[in-house]
């Protein structure tokens, strides 16, 4: 497995030079380096893009740590740069915003957000999205939070949009009753209330199938994958690229983060066996993953934080981190290890045949995907 070589590019170059990507989501796992991969993809993208705008859809944001700098939910330039910018949003929307779209249609829309699971966070999607559409952004990077929220955040468009669809369909049943709901809500003069409320849903619902439209698009938008070497993260990248071709979002790149590789382990024993772990997880996202670009971001002795450390970082999504040979290691003592690893390994089913068995069953439909 270490002398394996991929059949693709093992960087993120294809995304620089893929100069119509509009919308670029990051995402992963919790705790596999999703916001240091996006905050270093946004750096070299705006090395190449005439500005870029980076969001963080985590509730617990990252950013402001990421680079040693406050953002808030107004792009500000991120220091040092010229066209970059960040902002971190919250997904739960402010009664304030919603109220904020029209006196009257936006207080009866505040409380449907607050009546109806899950349209809450739904709507401040939209509504963001309805933001960024007015934006001078040549390209947005989205870091997202954990996989279930992420694959909940992609389905609002799409869950919107029939919504809205069906709700416009019923405007004429239900006209009068919006008139009353209208007085009701404090809208004034109820016989307005239908106009403008159907206003607001109209823009709304524009602006959602233009998004949902560009989300399908690959030639607008493409996921980056984030991972790590280890079984839990193997098992929920899969997951995570079988959602995405259900939801038809292209994905062709995955990165590999906290990679120890074999010529840095030294005289570590505690090192060599991780590094023999990482090995296995590797040959297998490899036999997953044969036609996606596959980035081995490196283990690093200190964090990545700072402008100036994910400049540096960012080089290796441009360029194969190349490792350092140290002395080799010392056979003495390694038995037990050994023995360790074989049981565990014993006990360890093949990961990949249980995913290959749970894609035959459910097929991808993604056209990133190369049927056998």
């Amino acid at each position: 497995m270490a002398d394996q070589q991929p059949e693709t590019d093992p960087t993120l170059i294809n995304i620089l030079e893929h100069t119509k990507l509009k919308w670029i989501f990051v995402g992963g796992k919790g705790g596999v380096g999703k916001t240091t991969t996006s905050c270093s993809l946004a750096v070299q993208l705006a090395a190449v893009r005439r500005n870029v705008l980076i969001i963080s859809t985590d509730p617990a944001h990252n950013l402001s740590d990421a680079f040693n700098q406050k953002f808030t939910k107004t792009p500000s330039m991120v220091s040092g740069f010229n066209n970059l910018f960040a902002m971190e949003v919250d997904p739960t929307p402010d009664d304030k915003d919603l109220e904020s779209l029209d006196e009257g249609a936006g207080s009866f829309l505040s409380d449907l957000a607050g009546s109806i699971p899950g349209i809450d966070e739904a709507m401040s999607f939209a509504e963001v999205m309805r933001q960024v559409q007015t934006m001078d952004y040549s390209c947005i990077v989205f870091d997202t939070a954990p996989t279930g929220h992420t694959l909940r955040l992609l389905q609002f468009p799409t869950t919107l949009q029939k919504g809205l669809s069906k709700l416009m369909s019923l405007k004429g049943m239900f006209g009068g009753m919006l008139n009353q709901l209208g007085s009701l809500f404090g809208a004034g003069g109820g016989e307005n209330m239908q106009d403008q409320l159907l206003g607001k849903l109209e823009q709304l619902k524009a602006v959602i199938e233009e998004v949902n439209s560009q989300f399908k698009d690959p030639e607008l938008t493409t996921f980056v994958c984030v991972c790590i070497p280890e079984f839990l993260s193997l098992y929920e990248t899969e997951r995570l690229v079988q959602e995405l071709a259900r939801f038809e979002i292209d994905t062709n790149n995955i990165v590999i983060n906290q990679v120890i590789f074999p010529q840095e382990v030294g005289s570590s024993r505690l090192l060599r066996a991780r590094v023999k772990m990482q090995e296995k997880y590797l040959e297998q996202y490899y036999d997953l993953y044969e036609d996606f670009h596959i980035i081995k971001l490196p283990l690093l002795e200190e964090e990545v934080r700072g402008t100036e450390a994910l400049q540096e970082f960012s080089n290796y999504l441009m360029q194969p981190h190349q490792p350092e040979e140290r002395p080799e290691f010392s056979d003495q003592g390694q038995s037990a290890v050994i023995v360790v690893e074989e049981v565990g390994a014993l006990l360890q089913p093949d990961l990949t045949s249980v995913l290959q068995v749970q894609r035959a069953e459910r097929p991808l439909t993604s056209s990133t995907w190369v049927q056998a």
